[in-house]
């Protein structure tokens, strides 16, 4: 069976024996809204446990919104011109209003890239800027957490006297479901902060995953900064495998954000009957692949459903390369496994160890093939998970490794399906 694959800006095609596909997880699927800007019109009049927009902007003398960077597909064409014009009959001047790109630890927005996420007309007319987590003098200290996390959070963010975010809901392989409380940390939050929430104290929780937010303890630190900062309102999107909107959770913070994710884990949900020999991943394909340390996102959304020792293979890209100058150092100085997970329970949080640490997660697990050209050949023999140039390549590595009647799981677009095994029960079960 041939199966496309979601891979950079134009994608690649795997080809399956039958005897050997498990299942193809898709997202299940909601139903595309038919006139999303209607729709978004109507929730920012009619919010979620909150006063409508209009109202809660009456009176105050300046606003921050914050939008994501390149790597998320937020439609901010869709959300920005109902937003900024409700603030604006609200009596807001328009140069009282910052758009702030919630970067994290990511590298700046080029000028192309603000145009491509805000488009001409925003891009001339209205203050954007980009978050500096590094810059600590752009950043005001709030104190610290009951767990002791130092909060320090971007001050065009925190001076703001109306702080609103927008966003999408999406599986998020720490924080379990991302939008909401997540743009204000790690989105706008400054370097110490970020790293505290990355350190290990947090990602070895088994909690910390994709899917998990009632137990899961980095979502409630992330709740309790987003109280400590002030956030207002809530603008978050659902999104079909198309980038197509779904679903459309604006007002409370807290209480659109629950929504959101509830009608999130239904939409993306997919399950097989028992864990596979082989799974086939990928990172969702541009933007989400432009480097390893966002294609890591696919690689721990898969792990749910791969055999204890078994192998998964993740299709990515990485047209960037690994990321950043500091993960790049950290991907490529650590001779094993074993020697970098002990150096990261040993010493403080640098920047970027997280990411390799959730992949040092998998590669616990299961055989990791990294299936991206462009890393093969430059860092290829440098990092402790395998690659191959070929999804075909890495293929016939597991089919030698497992027989050639091992099961193959396939997730076209990794980070944006929730995968789980749900045994046959029952009725189902007895056929």
């Amino acid at each position: 069976m041939k199966i496309p694959l979601a891979f950079g800006k134009t994608g690649l095609t795997v080809n399956i024996p039958d005897r050997n596909l498990l299942k193809v997880l898709t997202m299940q699927g909601a139903v595309t809204l038919e006139n999303p800007e209607r729709r978004l019109r109507e929730a920012l009049a009619a919010p979620i446990g909150s006063l409508p927009l209009a109202d809660i902007a009456r009176g105050k003398r300046n606003v921050v919104i914050v939008i994501c960077d390149i790597t998320r597909p937020v439609p901010n064409a869709l959300i920005l011109p109902p937003l900024l014009e409700t603030l604006e009959k609200s009596g807001i001047q328009r140069e009282r209003i910052t758009i702030l790109v919630a970067t994290g630890l990511h590298r700046p927005s080029s000028p192309d890239e603000l145009m491509q996420m805000v488009g001409i007309e925003i891009l001339k007319r209205y203050r954007i800027q980009d978050h500096h987590a590094r810059a600590l003098g752009e950043q005001r200290h709030l104190g610290e957490t009951q767990g002791g996390t130092p909060v320090y959070i971007d001050r065009t963010y925190c001076d703001a006297d109306l702080k609103i975010t927008t966003g999408f809901i999406e599986p998020h392989l720490m924080a379990g479901f991302s939008g909401g409380r997540k743009m204000i940390a790690p989105g706008c939050a400054g370097e110490l902060t970020i790293k505290a929430l990355h350190s290990p104290k947090f990602l070895e929780d088994p909690e910390c995953r994709e899917g998990s937010i009632e137990r899961n303890p980095l979502h409630r630190e992330l709740l309790e900064i987003a109280a400590l900062a002030g956030h207002d309102f809530m603008v978050n999107v659902a999104l079909d495998e198309k980038h197509r909107v779904t679903g459309i959770f604006a007002g409370d913070p807290i209480l659109a954000h629950a929504e959101g994710v509830r009608f999130v884990k239904s939409a993306v949900r997919a399950t097989v009957t028992k864990p596979a020999d082989i799974v086939i991943t990928t990172s969702a394909g541009y933007p989400l692949d432009l480097t390893y340390y966002q294609a890591v996102k696919g690689m721990t959304a898969a792990l749910p459903i791969v055999r204890e020792g078994g192998m998964l293979i993740l299709a990515a890209e990485c047209a960037e390369g690994l990321g950043s100058p500091e993960f790049t150092a950290m991907a490529t100085q650590f001779s094993s496994l074993k020697e970098f997970v002990d150096s990261i329970m040993s010493n403080p949080v640098v920047i970027d160890q997280w990411q390799l640490e959730e992949c040092a997660k998998a590669a616990r697990k299961v055989d990791v093939v990294l299936v991206s050209p462009r890393i093969a050949r430059e860092s290829g023999k440098r990092l402790f998970v395998q690659t191959s140039a070929s999804i075909d390549e890495a293929l016939a590595r597991g089919l030698w490794k497992f027989g050639q009647n091992a099961t193959i799981a396939v997730i076209p677009k990794g980070p944006y399906t929730l995968v789980d095994v749900e045994p046959l029960t029952g009725q189902n079960a007895s056929g």
